[in-house]
Parts: structure tokens; C-alpha cells; sequence
């Protein structure tokens, strides 16, 4: 099957609005010799004269009535697919956005992102999902439109991000623990109960490799999934959790929060998308807008201000 020349409906609606080879060469910027060529190229297409010759004018034949307003409409579509997208109107935009986030996103920053997309997109749900792992498939087959976090070893290499924030691990007990009446040393800090965050289960990480550094080892009572999950255990008991200060944010409110006395590399935390709504308006609003709800959240200083890195 001999494919169309989709080029011949450009000249044809042109020539369909002009009646006139010379006219519709001139707006083409074609020689007539070459508009003539064309239009015999499209009644042979078309099996009809399409333009029929009355006097010193052309004329368009029944079948050439019928095609105008179809043509001139397929020609209009495809200059708009050919277009940049026009400027986005949050305020008419109709869409569901759903965000991957892990423990202590949506209780520190969700409620200004709310706000702000309340106010700007009435038409907009946010919907947040538990983030139970670093896989990042579902923002590949379309169910994840944006996710946050730590971009590491395990993060799928096509995926766009943009730095948001550098956090820091501080530790955590309740009002009242013995730790919250003066400094804490290394040796203090590493004796005491720990709860331990880790969402495969693991028992060792970098803080137990810090520690082994200084010839000390740290005691697991337990371990659980998530920092939120760590300080509510924290907060009912003589337990130590090591938390994202940050990130953590309002979790720790009522706390007594101390810098650790050993040093840990500071973690960026970023958002994520698939490079197929890089360009996506909407997606672009979203993006602008989650990060001005965590530039406008209460916690930040200076140290948490990252570069904005790829994407």
C-alpha cells in the first residue's frame, strides 16, 4: 500500500481556500509550475479535478466541497500538535497527581503543598503513597507521577530529578530522658537503646559503621520501617531514634533533639519523575509547586538550601 504524502494537504487546503494556482503558490512560497504539479498530484490521489477551470477562476468540484472544511480542520490539528502547548492554567486544570513519598513527607510539607494547590488548582487531588521501597517502577508504567527521596546506587538511571533540600541525622528521645541533660558524647550516645529505621530489615548501617570507627558498637532493641514509626517509640520510651531533622520536621515537636557527636555524611534528598513528563505543563506546575511548599516550610537554614542538580 502506497502511503499518502500528507505534505498535499497543506497545499490542498490552500488551494481549496485561494481557487487560484498562482494565489496559493505565492502564500506557499511555491513557483506556479510547482503548485500545478501538486494540484495534479492530488486529483490523481483523489480521483476528481477537485479545481475545474470556470473563465479566468478554478472552481472546486462536489468532491472538493465535501473535503474543504475536513481538510482545513486535519490541518489545524496538525499545526497544534506541531505547536509549543499553550501557557497552563492551573486554575482549569482537572487531574489527579499521585506523589511516592516516604515517612514524614506528607506531615511536614503536605500541608502546604495542599494549600497551594487547593488555592491555585481547584480541580487537582493530591494523592500520596507509602514509599516501601527504593524501586522506582511504578513512576516507569505511568502509576507514580512524582516521588521523593534519596537518590542512590538503586535508582533507575533514565529517571529526572531536581535536588530539593540536604538533611541531617540528629538523635531523638523524649522529654525527660537521661540524654537531654547535657551533652552527649559518642560513648553516651552508644549506649543507650536504639530503635533502628531501615526499610529492608537490616540491622547494621553507616551509623554502626561511624561508630566502629571509634572502637564503640550501638544496641538494636528494635528495628522498624520508617522514622515516624521510630519516634513514636522514642517518644513513649527511654528508646534513642536517629532521624532526618528535616525531614522529620513536626514529628519531633515536644522532643529533645541533639547533634550526633560523630560525624555522617549529609544526605540530599530529591524529586524524582519519568523523562516522558519532563515537558508535561501540569507536571511542571506540580514540580514548581512541591518546591515551593518545602522552601516555605518552618526548619529550614542555610545548610538545608541545596543546588538544584539534574533535571
Amino acid at each position: 500500500m502506497v502511503r499518502a504524502d500528507l505534505n498535499l494537504l497543506v497545499v490542498l487546503d490552500v488551494l481549496l481556500r485561494e481557487q487560484s494556482v498562482a494565489r496559493a503558490a505565492k502564500r506557499l512560497k511555491l513557483s506556479p509550475s510547482a503548485m500545478s504539479r501538486a494540484l495534479a498530484r492530488l486529483r490523481k490521489a483523489t480521483g476528481d479535478p477537485l479545481l475545474v477551470q470556470a473563465g479566468r477562476l478554478l472552481v472546486p468540484s462536489p468532491r472538493a466541497l465535501e473535503l474543504r472544511d475536513r481538510v482545513a480542520k486535519l490541518v489545524e490539528d496538525a499545526n497544534d500538535v506541531l505547536r509549543p502547548s499553550a501557557r497552563l492554567d492551573p486554575s482549569k486544570l482537572a487531574r489527579t497527581f499521585t506523589l511516592r513519598t516516604s515517612e514524614g513527607f506528607v506531615e511536614n510539607f503536605g500541608p502546604a503543598l495542599i494549600a497551594r494547590v487547593r488555592r491555585e488548582a481547584p480541580g487537582v487531588q493530591l494523592r500520596f503513597l507509602a514509599k516501601a521501597d527504593k524501586q522506582s517502577s511504578l513512576l516507569r508504567d505511568g502509576t507514580v507521577d512524582l516521588e521523593t527521596g534519596v537518590i542512590d546506587e538503586e535508582t533507575w538511571p533514565e529517571l529526572l530529578s531536581q535536588a530539593l533540600f540536604e538533611d541531617r541525622l540528629v538523635g531523638a528521645v523524649r522529654a525527660g530522658h537521661p540524654l537531654a541533660r547535657g551533652a552527649v558524647t559518642a560513648e553516651g550516645y552508644a549506649a543507650c537503646e536504639h530503635v533502628g529505621v531501615s526499610r529492608r530489615w537490616l540491622e547494621r548501617g553507616p551509623i554502626d559503621d561511624a561508630l566502629r570507627l571509634l572502637g564503640l558498637e550501638r544496641r538494636l532493641a528494635t528495628v522498624v520501617g520508617g522514622f515516624a514509626t521510630a519516634l513514636v517509640l522514642a517518644r513513649r520510651s527511654d528508646l534513642l531514634a536517629t532521624v532526618p531533622r528535616r525531614h522529620s520536621g513536626v514529628l519531633l515537636d515536644g522532643m529533645h533533639t541533639f547533634e550526633l557527636p560523630f560525624a555522617l555524611p549529609r544526605m540530599l534528598v530529591s524529586m524524582l519523575w519519568h523523562p516522558r513528563l519532563d515537558a508535561d505543563a501540569a507536571h511542571r506546575w506540580l514540580r514548581e509547586c512541591v518546591r515551593g511548599a518545602i522552601d516555605s516550610a518552618p526548619g529550614r537554614d542555610d545548610s538545608d538550601q541545596a543546588a538544584r542538580v539534574r533535571g
